[in-house]
């Protein structure tokens, strides 16, 4: 009952303080919003929404995500608030799941506009609601994980920020988002192995369109090794470079 208690306040609080925070604002909605409007009326011409409903999906859960932790780790580090949540009676995984948990949440939000815009709007065709969600869920925990391991490395939001975007803008164009992997040179698809969001952008393509270039259950399992290996690596380096 108290890890429950403690787990809700520290998500509650997260979400009050940082989710308006101007680096949320700025790159967690506008730029992947504009990105949305740029592949949306990019021509005057028919184009298939299948082709980029995944990638505009993605992107949009990959900036929401990576931004949130990016501004909730560096301004909790600097305040030194996480410190005092350490006395606290719960465990350190219950501590960075609460952390991580409003981020996560910021990413499934951020999906719901071009989800909306893309099936009510554009009358773009799901194959498997049920793999879409999933999909959806999966790939915003996968991320928020990869922008704490990035985060935790930064002291200051612009920092935290820069890192994130060293490794976010190549996943662009490296995991598949619009560029389907199959299509890009054999010497660079290794990259895009082991990148998670590659698994969590075809499982996207698979519930979609069905044009997924590996099997939806192997996706899945290899995101979940990810999100479990990113969780506990995480807490590793938080607990070296922040408790003293």
């Amino acid at each position: 009952m108290k890890s429950a208690i403690a787990f809700s306040n520290i998500l509650l609080k997260d979400m009050k303080n940082y989710y308006l925070k101007p680096p949320n604002i700025s790159w967690g909605i506008l730029f992947p919003f504009a990105w949305m409007l740029m592949m949306f009326m990019r021509t005057k011409s028919a184009f298939d929404i299948a082709e980029v409903f995944p990638g505009i999906l993605a992107m949009s859960i990959l900036f929401g995500t990576t931004s949130m932790l990016s501004v909730t780790i560096t301004f909790e580090r600097k305040a030194r608030s996480f410190e005092r949540l350490l006395l606290a009676p719960v465990s350190m995984e219950l501590l960075v799941l609460a952390k991580i948990t409003g981020a996560i949440l910021f990413g499934v939000f951020n999906s719901i506009v071009p989800l909306l815009v893309s099936v009510l709007y554009f009358k773009a065709d799901v194959a498997n609601w049920l793999a879409l969600l999933s999909g959806i869920v999966l790939l915003s925990v996968v991320s928020t994980l990869l922008g704490l391991f990035i985060a935790v490395s930064a002291k200051e939001v612009f920092e935290a920020q820069t890192y994130s975007n060293f490794f976010r803008f190549p996943m662009i164009f490296l995991c598949g988002l619009f560029v389907p992997v199959l299509m890009l040179p054999v010497y660079i698809r290794p990259l895009s192995f082991i990148l998670p969001v590659t698994y969590g952008v075809d499982i996207l393509r698979f519930s979609i369109s069905g044009t997924n270039f590996m099997p939806a259950g192997v996706s899945f399992s290899l995101l979940a090794v990810f999100c479990l290996a990113l969780f506990y690596i995480s807490i590793f380096n938080i607990s070296k470079k922040w408790i003293k």
